[in-house]
C-alpha cells in the first residue's frame, strides 16, 4: 500500500451524469488492472456523513502513465467538491488494493459481465491485455439503459483492432429512449446472450461488475447454467 498526494490533471463528463478524474502519476506507484485505491478529499469545502474518502477502480491502465477514476455524480457533498475542485488541486491516495484481476491461467477464457460503471475496472484490464500482448481469451458484456450512458463505449469497441483475442458485446435495455442509432445486442444480459458467442459456458472464468442487484441476478444466472461459484468473482458498485 502507498500513501500519497495526487495532483488532478484534467476531469471530463464521459457519460451521461459520469465524469472521468485523472491524476498525475506517482512515481514508483504500482498495480495490477482491475485494483482500486482509496482518494480522499483534504479540506474539502463541504462535507457529509459519508465522509471525504471514496474507494475508485483505477480505471487507467497501468502501462498508462496517469491514474484515472470514473463515477456516476450523485449529488453528495463528495461528488460536489469533486466536481467543481480546481485543476491542480490535492488529493490523498491510499492503495493499490482488490483482487479484481486477470487469472493467469490464459488457457481459461476470461468473462466479465458488466452494468454501469462496473466496467471502470475492466478498461484497465482490457487496454493491458492488449498492451501486453497477452493470449487470453477475453470476453465483455457491457449493459447499460442507452449508448450515451456506456462509460468507455467507443474505445472499449476499438481495442478489438489491437486484440484479436478481445470480443465487447454491448447491450442495451433501453435504447428506445436513446438519440443514438445502436446496432448491437438489446436487452439483459441472459444465458441466451452468452451462449451465442461462448461455447461451454462452464470453462470460463466470470467477473461480474455493477449494481448490487445486477451482480446478484448475474450469479444466479450462472449458477442455473452450471457454473461453479469457485470460477465467479465479483465486485458491487453500490452507492457510487
Amino acid at each position: 500500500m502507498t500513501i500519497c498526494k495526487v495532483k488532478l490533471k484534467r476531469k471530463q463528463e464521459i457519460a451521461a451524469g459520469t465524469m472521468a478524474f485523472y491524476f498525475e502519476k506517482p512515481e514508483g506507484f504500482a498495480y495490477k488492472a482491475g485494483q482500486y485505491a482509496d482518494f480522499t478529499l483534504i479540506n474539502p469545502a463541504e462535507t457529509d456523513a459519508e465522509g471525504n474518502t471514496r474507494g475508485f477502480s483505477l480505471a487507467s491502465a497501468p502501462y498508462e502513465d496517469f491514474l484515472m477514476f470514473t463515477t456516476r455524480m450523485r449529488d453528495t457533498a463528495f461528488k460536489r467538491v469533486l466536481k467543481t475542485v480546481e485543476l491542480g488541486a490535492e488529493l490523498m491516495l491510499n492503495g493499490p488494493g482488490g483482487s479484481f484481476t486477470l487469472h493467469n491461467n490464459a488457457r481459461i477464457p476470461a468473462v466479465f459481465l458488466t452494468g454501469g460503471v462496473g466496467v471502470t475496472p475492466v478498461r484497465s484490464i482490457v487496454l493491458q491485455a492488449a498492451h501486453d500482448k497477452l493470449p487470453h481469451k477475453i470476453f465483455l458484456f457491457d449493459s447499460n439503459n442507452r449508448p450515451e450512458d456506456a462509460a468507455f463505449l467507443e474505445e472499449l469497441m476499438e481495442a478489438q483492432k489491437e486484440n484479436p483475442n478481445y470480443s465487447f458485446i454491448g447491450t442495451m435495455t433501453q435504447v428506445e429512449k436513446s438519440s443514438r442509432a445502436w446496432h448491437g445486442e438489446i436487452g439483459f444480459i441472459t444465458q441466451a446472450m452468452l451462449l451465442k458467442f461462448i461455447g461451454d459456458l462452464t470453462l470460463p472464468i466470470y467477473y461480474v461488475a455493477g449494481p448490487r442487484s445486477m451482480v446478484h441476478a448475474m450469479r444466479n444466472l450462472l449458477n442455473e447454467a452450471g457454473v461453479n461459484d469457485d470460477n465467479i468473482r465479483t465486485e458491487e458498485f453500490s452507492g457510487y
